[in-house]
């Protein structure tokens, strides 16, 4: 029975820690998710102040973003009503291109209707001009035979005279002697005869030749004003040559425009003292022929262009085996660039040089900027 009892006791006893440890693991367990549960409201609030400072930001974003919406339409909408004003001109200027291109295809109509006006012109100059060494020619005959009539005419006078002396110191009768006067005085008024025709012979010759005088004068100022139209034309090729040529070689300060011609520093071509061209220099004129060309195939043929290159120094002397002046140096570098362009394909026929060596400066002063300004090379597109 004492057995018994002490083992029921014992077996009660050992229920409770189990169930303190129990309650403890639970209240353990319940304050770990208490402050799990705090911590997630911490966070959970820090998280919703950071979205409504996200949102408010992405408000103020969105408002910003409504307000360049605004003005991007109002830009767009003046952008569709510049499009329009464009619109406007680029038709504007269409139709004005194809009455230009229709102008312009009268305009060479024209021109070679001129061309052969002027070839025909050239044609009666040439046969005015040999009538008019003709009528001279025949004139200057006229005016020895016009001497020789007159000399014939006081010679008779001189005989005449000598006849009426011997008739007052000779013993010839009065009837010879009338005779011989009745035949000089014959032969004076068939004298006066001819010289009143060959007056009006060369009064005639002295009218045609003056209508020919004004003739070629006509043919002259045709000639002249068909000579400035060929020059006018030209002037065009040559704006184009300029605007195509900035396009290619692009805004650089040693290579630019001045007046006509299209200026190449030295220094972008050739070394101090030296007429070989080099290789960056050989770019550079190799883009020149190229831009040339595509303009030398739109110039007409019978306009009597030619590619001046003038080669220049500064005035500083030079004086070596090769180049003993400055003449020498600039007129050696001007002939390198003619030689290059024409192996680019320019005919040499149209590519003329010449050397200025120092005395056609651009710039008269003593300074370096002064003597580099001077050492150039010129191209012009010009006429012969």
């Amino acid at each position: 029975m004492a057995v018994g009892r002490t083992r029921g006791h014992r077996d009660r006893v050992d229920i409770w820690p189990g169930f303190v440890d129990a309650l403890s693991t639970l209240l353990l367990v319940i304050m770990f998710l208490l402050v799990v549960f705090v911590l997630a409201q911490f966070f959970l609030g820090q998280i919703l102040q950071g979205r409504d400072v996200t949102l408010e930001r992405l408000e103020s974003r969105i408002a910003d973003l409504q307000q360049q919406l605004d003005l991007e339409r109002e830009t767009a909408s003046e952008l569709r009503g510049d499009l329009a004003r464009v619109t406007a001109e680029l038709q504007a200027l269409r139709a004005e291109k194809e009455d230009v291109e229709a102008r312009l295809s009268e305009s060479e109509a024209d021109r070679d209707v001129l061309d052969r006006q002027l070839v025909r012109l050239r044609g009666e100059q040439q046969v005015l001009e040999q009538s008019l060494r003709d009528v001279t020619a025949e004139r200057s005959r006229l005016a020895e035979r016009l001497e020789v009539r007159e000399e014939e005419i006081a010679r008779l006078n001189g005989m005449l005279e000598q006849l009426r002396g011997e008739r007052e110191r000779a013993t010839l009768t009065a009837q010879e002697a009338q005779a011989r006067v009745r035949s000089l005085r014959e032969q004076i008024a068939a004298l006066s005869e001819q010289l009143v025709g060959l007056s009006g012979l060369l009064d005639a010759r002295q009218a045609e030749i003056e209508r020919q005088s004004a003739r070629i004068a006509e043919l002259g100022t045709r000639l002249n004003l068909a000579l400035a139209s060929k020059v006018e034309e030209l002037s065009r090729y040559r704006s184009d040559f300029f605007g195509r040529l900035r396009q290619v070689l692009g805004d650089r300060p040693d290579i630019r425009i001045v007046g006509d011609r299209f200026v190449f520093q030295s220094e972008v071509l050739f070394a101090t003292g030296e007429a070989e061209i080099g290789e960056s220099g050989k770019r550079e004129l190799a883009k020149f022929a190229d831009a040339f060309k595509e303009i030398m195939a739109e110039i007409p043929d019978d306009l009597p262009w030619v590619l001046q290159i003038d080669g220049h120094t500064d005035k500083r002397p030079i004086h070596t085996p090769r180049f003993p002046s400055n003449w020498e140096l600039s007129a050696a570098r001007a002939i390198a660039v003619a030689n290059f362009l024409i192996s680019r394909g320019i005919p040499p026929e149209r590519v003329a040089a010449r050397g200025f060596a120092e005395f056609q400066p651009l710039d008269p002063g003593d300074s370096e900027e002064a003597y580099r300004r001077n050492r150039r090379i010129e191209i012009k597109l010009t006429t012969r």
